[in-house]
Order: structure tokens, then C-alpha cells, then sequence
């Protein structure tokens, strides 16, 4: 399978950080470079074989817009912006998918299989290890946003509109645990109407309860047992 050589293109460091992330967690995908303005990435062009650039428009002397409209020949683009305004210009210049910020890493892979499909017509059937390769996750929190290690993750909770997610310290987000869920690999199931546990930190079942490896004890929802050993047969 080609490895798509990627070019970030963003002022914010931050918003630089979490695609470098995003990149780094994807074996199929390499960082060339991280550029903060379009002049960088001209240069860049010019030097590197470049086949995916993620695009943000709001950039100082050059907008993203305006580099799209100075290259006859370039990459695949996915635009990153936090201004949903600028969507029917993006598309009318074929970009291939517009990321709307903050976007997950579950979003951004979306993207990325577009490009590949593209790039290497693949089945719509085909399974791709790109979907199955995130080792991180980010979430919202405080104004933050915050990348946490999906295997040290031992539980999350449901706490009203919000979600309390257990990894080295508790950290609340603002979203449900069924969304939470449908980010996570299978081995986070949920187990009780109000907790979903990551399986690779369960210690022992004990009548209808779990003890996970930090010996926190969270109950099995009567209408969840039958699922959670289905699980532990499967598995």
C-alpha cells in the first residue's frame, strides 16, 4: 500500500500539534513537513513530492483559498478550518473533504480513506488497517484539548450531557458516552447504562460486578450481562 506523503499547512501551533498527532498514529500516512503560512508551503512543494496537504484557510498574507487558486498542479487537499462559510468555495476548488474544527480523529481518518480511495481506487468493501491503527484520542476539556492513550484508558462514565473518561486522571468532556463509544476501538464496551470499560484493563468478573486492573469496581448492568459474557466467550 503507498504511503501518502502529507504537508500541514496552519498558523496555530496547536491545531499544527493535533494533525501531527493525527498523521503519526496513521502507519499509511508521512509528515514531510509542518508549515505555518503559505509561503513555507510553496517552497515546500517545490522541494518535496507532496501527495496530500491539510489546508487551513485563515493564514496570515495568504489565505488557503488563494493557494488553492495559484496552483495548477499540486495534492490532494483537505481543508482544516474553523469557519464552515468557506465550504462551496473549498469544494468548487476540488478539495477532497473540508474538516471543520475541532474534528476527530475518527473524522480525519474519513478523510484520509477518501484520499486513498482516490489515490488507489479501493473497493468500497475493502477493509483498510488505516481505520484500526489509532492509538490516541483527543478530547475537549476546559477549553483544552486534551490527547489521551486509548490503552491506558481503564473506564468512562456517564455524567448527564458529559462524559468523565478515567485514563492517568479523570478528565470531563463535553459529549455522551454512546458518542464517546462509537470513537473507540471494540475492546471499550459498554457494560452498564451509565459505564463502559476498556476490557484490556479487566482483572476478574465477580458476580455482577468488574475489578479493572487500578482495583476499581464498577457494576454490570442486568440488562448488559448477557452482552459482556458474549464478549469474554468472543475474545
Amino acid at each position: 500500500m503507498k504511503h501518502l506523503q502529507c504537508l500541514i499547512a496552519d498558523d496555530e501551533p496547536i491545531a499544527r500539534q493535533i494533525l501531527e498527532g493525527y498523521i503519526k498514529d496513521v502507519p499509511q500516512l508521512r509528515l514531510v513537513a509542518s508549515c505555518k503560512n503559505a509561503f513555507e508551503v510553496i517552497e515546500m512543494l517545490q522541494k518535496e513530492p507532496i501527495d496530500l496537504l491539510f489546508l487551513d484557510i485563515n493564514m496570515p498574507k495568504l489565505s488557503g483559498l488563494s493557494l488553492l487558486k495559484t496552483l495548477q498542479r499540486g495534492p490532494k487537499v483537505i481543508i482544516t478550518t474553523a469557519y464552515p462559510e468557506y465550504a462551496v468555495a473549498g469544494f468548487e476548488l476540488s478539495v477532497t473533504d473540508y474538516l471543520l474544527k475541532p474534528f476527530s480523529l475518527e473524522r480525519f481518518l474519513q478523510a484520509v480513506l477518501k484520499v486513498q480511495k482516490d489515490e488507489e481506487a479501493l473497493p468500497e468493501n475493502e477493509v483498510n488497517p488505516i481505520a484500526h491503527s489509532a492509538k490516541t484520542i483527543f478530547v475537549k476539556s476546559d477549553k483544552k484539548i486534551l490527547r489521551l492513550n486509548l490503552d491506558a484508558i481503564t473506564h468512562v462514565e456517564a455524567y448527564g450531557n458529559y462524559i468523565k473518561v478515567y485514563e492517568q486522571n479523570m478528565v470531563l468532556t463535553p459529549q455522551t458516552l454512546s458518542e464517546f463509544l462509537e470513537r473507540l476501538p471494540q475492546h471499550f464496551l459498554r457494560i452498564h447504562k451509565s459505564f463502559a470499560i476498556n476490557f484490556d484493563q479487566l482483572k476478574l468478573i465477580d458476580g455482577n460486578q468488574v475489578l479493572l486492573q487500578n482495583d476499581i469496581k464498577i457494576p454490570i448492568g442486568k440488562s448488559y450481562r448477557k452482552k459482556v459474557l458474549q464478549y469474554i466467550e468472543n475474545n
